[in-house]
Order: structure tokens, then sequence, then C-alpha cells
């Protein structure tokens, strides 16, 4: 079996691509799993500062989406507001890279903030959210646990399309006290923070695809799960979703 590792900027987490062979091939140690339900959820990406003004109402709509399963919430904090004094702890610099990227992507000038992205699309009638369109099947998606090692299995497609994929790790119940910049004096809440965002190289749905990655439960005040989300091309809309506790040993 083949392997190879990306780096990561994250000192607790390294991600390990397994080679197609090695799909369907499951460590026998003790482990924690879920899979991808049939209907593929929502995957709803919020773009928010500590530093901007406008973002608190954005940050408590995404928090009422907490518990849905047709719906999956991710608020990537960017560092671009820090100039106004107030550095936003939960910025990221690959999440504002992201941002940054997917709009090149739909031809837009400028990134802003609050923007909520919908299943790939720049959605601006929040907080409602749009009709859900039905979509073909999806590859199924696997992951399993065992001890701080995540493995996530894609199943083969019949067809020989590009997907590719990334990780995320999110935390719930995060506040913050702003001291500075356009919130200064407020108490800040967050809920599916992203604390790690990994985007991983694209293969050919045919071949199937497996990778690794590790991570730590983190603290039990702060609710923290993996998430893997499949997408059609880098960059490209979500197909398929999967997310796993872990604050739970396993």
């Amino acid at each position: 079996m083949s392997v190879h590792w990306l780096r990561s900027a994250h000192p607790r987490v390294a991600v390990l691509l397994l080679a197609a062979s090695s799909v369907g091939a499951w460590a026998a140690a003790p482990h924690c799993s879920a899979t991808s339900s049939a209907t593929p959820p929502a995957i709803v990406e919020l773009y928010t500062s500590e530093g901007c003004s406008s973002c608190p109402p954005a940050d408590r709509w995404l928090s009422t989406l907490r518990g849905r399963s047709d719906v999956l919430p991710l608020a990537f904090h960017v560092s671009y507001w820090d100039r106004l004094g107030w550095p936003d702890r939960f910025a990221l610099r690959e999440g504002t890279e992201r941002q940054s990227l997917l709009a090149q992507k739909a031809n837009r000038r400028q990134v802003y903030t609050p923007q909520v992205i919908v299943d790939g699309q720049d959605w601006r009638g929040w907080p409602s959210l749009p009709k859900q369109e039905a979509r073909g099947p999806a590859p199924q998606l696997s992951l399993r646990r065992s001890g701080e090692q995540i493995t996530v299995q894609v199943a083969a497609t019949r067809e020989a399309r590009p997907l590719a994929g990334y990780w995320a790790v999110v935390e719930d119940s995060h506040q913050s006290a702003v001291r500075a910049g356009e919130n200064a004096g407020e108490t800040l809440r967050h809920d599916h923070t992203v604390r790690l965002y990994q985007a991983l190289p694209g293969w050919v749905g045919t071949s199937g695809f497996g990778a690794q990655l590790a991570v730590s439960d983190g603290a039990p005040q702060h609710p923290r799960r993996a998430v893997f989300v499949l997408t059609d091309g880098p960059l490209g809309a979500p197909l398929q979703a999967v997310t796993l506790p872990l604050n739970t040993p396993c």
C-alpha cells in the first residue's frame, strides 16, 4: 500500500492519503463510525469575523441550525477584518483563502462578510434557506475512528468523473468578549466554528478514495466533530457529507 502525507498548519493534525487499493481495508482497533445518509445535507458555509459589526446576526442565525440532519453548517472565520484592531482568534488562513478562491471561480471581484454560501452558491436570502433541489445518487461516505485517527472511505462510482473533498474540524459553544474593533464591548457566541480546514487533491470516481486525519478530542465544553465533504471536483458543489463526533473516546 502506498501512502502520502500532507502537511497541515494545525499542530495536532496530519492527513494521510491512502492509495485506491487500500479502499475497503479498515483497522481492527476499536472504533466509532458514521455513514452518509441517502439524502445529502445542504452545506451552509458562513464567512464571518468577530471584527465585523454586521456578522453577529448571521452568527446567531447559524447557531439555530444545530441539531438538523438536513443541514450541515460551517462557520469560516476570516482574517481580513483583523486590521481594525481586533484579531479574530478563530480566523483561519485556509478558510480565508477558500472564500477568495470561491469568489474567483464565480467571477466575483470582491469577498464580503457575512457571506452565506449554500451548496456552492452565494445565498443572500438567509435566514431562509433555498429549496433543496433533487440530486442524483451520491457516492457513499464512511468515517471510522480509532483513537485519534479518523479514516474516510469514498465508494467508487460507475462514472469516471473528477471528484475532490475536504476535511473540517468544527466546534460549538465558543464565546469571546470583544474589546476592540467594530464589535467592541460585545460578547459574541459561536457554533459550528471551523477550527481546521484541509482540502484534498482530486481523484477519479471509479477508483474510490481513502484518507486519514489525526486529530484530538478537544475540550469537552466545546463539542467537536470531524466532517468530510465530497465535492464535484476541486472547489466544486458539494455532493455528499458525513460527520463524526469527537468528544467521546473511541
